[in-house]
């Protein structure tokens, strides 16, 4: 892709170099084992919105690595009201990453999981219809589907209450072991206090929304969890991407060799 505003690496090992595509691949990589990998942008004083979307915290620096993110995962992860609310359309790549998934054994497009307790989905919304691979929802066992969405994507059901260990384990059993969740805040809450999360790559615009915006974590509180650094990037103009990941499920940058 034409790259606009650098990107570099600031820790460990910064050099100054803008990362070429492949680069930034190679440092994401893949874990080779089941993983989820949670991914989200912030201002500075930690709002996860600005003017109510994510968009407004979001610059072409994000926008590139949250691509590369989606070519690398198997699933994408994401609440229904985040789906909603942020208007999802189908979840598509360009015929280069395309390649480089079949290079590495993937189907050529991840499969988007939507977690919806309720089932209260547009199956004429676009990352329904219009959707390259058939969508996943993970529901309740009581939960009632609106007319025409078995139509367009297939329903597990998790429990009274959306068991999102359980979903995950399925997810897994159907080939999706390596998971991209995009929210929103009480997905990434309810991830967290099931001790589900094994990455966290946290975009930070340099900017101040003040106050009112929610954080990135939403819902019931839970324990403190360990997170270690793994890298630090920088782009020109003032992002900062942060990658951390639990010491016991660290994968191996490069994991999936860059194409």
């Amino acid at each position: 892709m034409s790259v606009g505003i650098p990107i570099v690496r600031a820790w460990p090992q910064p050099d100054g170099a803008p990362l070429t595509d492949p680069e930034l691949t190679a440092l994401y990589g893949r874990a080779g084992r089941p993983h989820l990998r949670v991914n989200f942008v912030s201002s500075l004083d930690g709002a996860v919105t600005l003017d109510g979307y994510s968009e407004g915290l979001s610059g072409e620096p994000d926008k590139r690595v949250f691509g590369l993110l989606r070519m690398l995962c198997d699933g994408l992860l994401v609440a229904a009201g985040t789906l909603r609310h942020e208007g999802y359309r189908a979840v598509r790549l360009n015929e280069q990453r395309r390649a480089w998934r079949r290079e590495h054994g993937l189907t050529e497009y991840p499969t988007l999981v939507v977690v919806s307790g309720s089932l209260d989905l547009d199956p004429a919304q676009a990352c329904f219809a219009d959707a390259p691979v058939r969508p996943i929802v993970l529901t309740r066992d009581d939960a009632e589907p609106p007319a025409g969405l078995t139509d367009v994507a297939d329903l597990v059901r998790c429990g009274a209450d959306v068991d999102l260990a359980a979903g995950l384990a399925e997810l897994r059993r159907r080939g999706l072991a390596e998971l991209l969740c995009e929210g929103g805040p009480h997905l990434f809450g309810a991830l967290t206090a099931a001790d589900l999360v094994d990455e966290l790559c946290l975009t930070v615009a340099p900017l101040l929304a003040g106050a009112g915006p929610g954080r990135i974590t939403a819902g019931d509180a839970s324990a403190p969890r360990q997170l270690g650094l793994r890298h630090v990037l920088a782009a020109a103009d003032g992002v900062l991407m942060l990658r951390h990941t639990r010491g016991d499920r660290v994968p191996s940058a490069g994991s999936a060799p860059a194409a």
